[in-house]
C-alpha cells in the first residue's frame, strides 16, 4: 500500500509539472515560442515620450507631441500599421531632469510601453539613457542633437532624429565663413551638450581663434544681461546662438535693450520664426528681421510644398487647427518616420526587430537631407539648408549642405526631395 501510495503521489506530481509546462507554453515562455512584447498586441502599439509641456522650454516645444499624436490619429483612422493602432502616452517633465526620470520609469514599468519615442531635451534625456538600456527599451529619435544618442556600442537601442549639434555648428559656421569674413564672430550657447557640441562644430570651421568671445547660460536663470553685455563689450558683429526658443527671444530682446544689434545666426533648435514672433510680441517682431539659421524640414511658409499641404490637412483634422509652425512640422515628421520604422520591422513586431530596421536605414522624407542611420551610426539627419527672415517670412536660400561630426568638409547635397505618398501614410 505504502509503495502504491508513493507511486500515486509521484504520478500526481508529474501531471502537475506537465500542466505547469503547458500553462507556460500558452504564455509564450517556452523556448521556441514568441514571448509577449511589452506594449504590443494584435490591435495596438503603445509608445511613450517625455516632453516639456510646461517650464522654461515649453515655448513652442509643447506643440511637438500633440502634432505627433495628430499624425498617429491620422494613420489610425486609415487602419493603423499592420492592423495595429498607435497609442501615444505623453508625460510632462517640465524640462526638469529629475522629473524626466520619474516620467520615463512610469512609462516603462507601469504603462509597459513598447518604446520611448522622441524624448525631448539634452539634459533631460541624458539621465534616462542607462535605464532604457538596462530595460532593453528602444529609445527612438531623441528630440535633441546631442552626439550622446549616436553611441551604438554603448547604447544600442538609442537613435537621434535631427542633425547633431556639431553638424549644425559646422554648417552655420560655413555660412559665416563665406559671408561674414573679417567680422568679429562670437558664440552664445546653453551650458550643456547642446552648447558644447555646437561650439565644437563652429570651431572646426572657423578655428579656435575664429570665435572672438564665448558666453553661456543655464535654463533656470533668465537674467542673461551680463552675458549679452559681455558680447557687446567684445565688439561682436556676428553672434551664433545655440539656444532654445525662449532664450533666443531673450537674447534678441536683451540685446535690443542694450542697443546691441549683431547679425544673429541661430540653431534650428531655437530658430522657428512663428514661435519667436509669438514670444516677442508685435513690438519685438522687427528684431527678427534678417535672423539667419538652418533647418532640414520643409518650411512652414512653403505652402506649395506637398509635405506642408499634408501636414496642414492633418493639423486641421486632428490637431484642432493649431497655429501652424515648425514645431508641428517637426512633430509630424517624427510620426512619419516612426511609422516607416514600424513597417520596416514587419508584422511580427519586436523591440529587437525595430532596432534592426532602423539600423538598416533607407527611410525617405520629409527632410531635405539624408538620414545617416546604419549599424555603426545612430545619428539622424546628416545635413541642413540655410534660412533667413525677410519681411516677416522665414524662407530657405541656397543649397542643402551635408557633413559629419568629424572632419568631413561641408559639401552640397544635390539629391532631390521626395514627395509624400498620396495617402499620406508610408507603405512597406
Amino acid at each position: 500500500m505504502y509503495r502504491s501510495a508513493r507511486r500515486g503521489l509521484a504520478l500526481a506530481a508529474s501531471l502537475t509539472l506537465l500542466v505547469a509546462i503547458a500553462a507556460c507554453s500558452s504564455d509564450g515562455d517556452t523556448p521556441g515560442t514568441s514571448a509577449p512584447v511589452p506594449g504590443v498586441t494584435d490591435t495596438e502599439i503603445v509608445v511613450g515620450t517625455h516632453q516639456p509641456l510646461t517650464g522654461p522650454a515649453s515655448g513652442g516645444y509643447s506643440k511637438i507631441s500633440p502634432a505627433t499624436k495628430a499624425y498617429f490619429d491620422y494613420v489610425n483612422a486609415a487602419g493603423g500599421v499592420n492592423g495595429r493602432k498607435i497609442t501615444y502616452k505623453v508625460m510632462d517633465d517640465g524640462y526638469n531632469p529629475a522629473t524626466t526620470q520619474t516620467a520615463v520609469r512610469q512609462l516603462v514599468l507601469q504603462d509597459k510601453v513598447f518604446a520611448i519615442l522622441n524624448g525631448l531635451g539634452t539634459p533631460t534625456h541624458t539621465g534616462v539613457l542607462d535605464f532604457l538600456k538596462t530595460n532593453r527599451v528602444p529609445d527612438l529619435f531623441v528630440a535633441s542633437g546631442s552626439r550622446s544618442w549616436d553611441q551604438p556600442d554603448k547604447y544600442p537601442g538609442t537613435f537621434g532624429f535631427q542633425p547633431d549639434y556639431t553638424v549644425e555648428g559646422k554648417i552655420l559656421a560655413n555660412h559665416v565663413k563665406a559671408n561674414f569674413a573679417g567680422q568679429k564672430t562670437c558664440f552664445f550657447g546653453q551650458n550643456d551638450d547642446f552648447g558644447r557640441d555646437s561650439l565644437a562644430g563652429v570651431t572646426k570651421i572657423l578655428g579656435a581663434d575664429g570665435v572672438a568671445a564665448k558666453q553661456e547660460y543655464v535654463v533656470t536663470n533668465t537674467n542673461i544681461g551680463p552675458q549679452i553685455g559681455a558680447l557687446k563689450a567684445a565688439g561682436c558683429q556676428v553672434v551664433i546662438l545655440a539656444t532654445v526658443p525662449g532664450f533666443t527671444a531673450l537674447s534678441l530682446g536683451t540685446a535690443a535693450r542694450l542697443a546691441f544689434r549683431p547679425q544673429w545666426i541661430v540653431s534650428s533648435v531655437g530658430g522657428d520664426y512663428t514661435t519667436l514672433a509669438k514670444t516677442l510680441g508685435d513690438a519685438g517682431k522687427p528684431l527678427l528681421e534678417g535672423l539667419t539659421g538652418a533647418n532640414y524640414l520643409p518650411a512652414a511658409s512653403d505652402t506649395g510644398n506637398p509635405w506642408i499641404q499634408l501636414f496642414q490637412k492633418i493639423n486641421k483634422e486632428h490637431n484642432g487647427d493649431a497655429p501652424f509652425d515648425g514645431n508641428i512640422i517637426y512633430g509630424m515628421s517624427v510620426g512619419y518616420l516612426f511609422v516607416q520604422a514600424l513597417l520596416a520591422a514587419g508584422k511580427d513586431l519586436t523591440r529587437e526587430g525595430i532596432i534592426a530596421a532602423v539600423e538598416k536605414g533607407g527611410f525617405k522624407g520629409p527632410g531635405l537631407a539624408p538620414f545617416l542611420f546604419a549599424k555603426g551610426d545612430h545619428s539622424g539627419y546628416g545635413g541642413m539648408r540655410m534660412m533667413k527672415v525677410t519681411a516677416g517670412v522665414q524662407s530657405y536660400f541656397g543649397p542643402t549642405f551635408k557633413t559629419d561630426e568629424a572632419e568631413a568638409p561641408v559639401t552640397e547635397y544635390a539629391d532631390p526631395a521626395v514627395t509624400p505618398p498620396t495617402s499620406g501614410v508610408p507603405t512597406a
